[in-house]
């Protein structure tokens, strides 16, 4: 069984999803002065879930799917036929 492109993209995705969404909540959070009632999404944002402490590796998890979307993106970009303008 093999894993598909979308697979793989949607797997890769989650983690810059999430990291995009909780730092950008917490921002309008903090603009709104209210930043100490969603002191969560920093720890989201940073890596931390709960009993899952990725704090230290989040970083790399951010950059390696970062390189997969960008190879998985290039790839499927370079099997798009492309027409010749005459």
């Amino acid at each position: 069984m093999a894993i598909s492109k979308v697979q793989i993209v949607s797997i890769w995705a989650l983690p810059l999803l999430l990291t995009a969404l909780s730092g950008s909540l917490y921002q309008v959070a903090n603009l709104a002065g209210a930043n100490s009632d969603y002191i969560g999404l920093l720890d989201m944002h940073k890596g931390n879930f709960g009993p899952l402490k990725l704090v230290v590796m989040y970083p790399f998890i951010n950059s390696c799917a970062l390189l997969m979307l960008s190879v998985t993106g290039i790839t499927m970009w370079l099997q798009i036929p492309w027409r010749k303008h005459s």
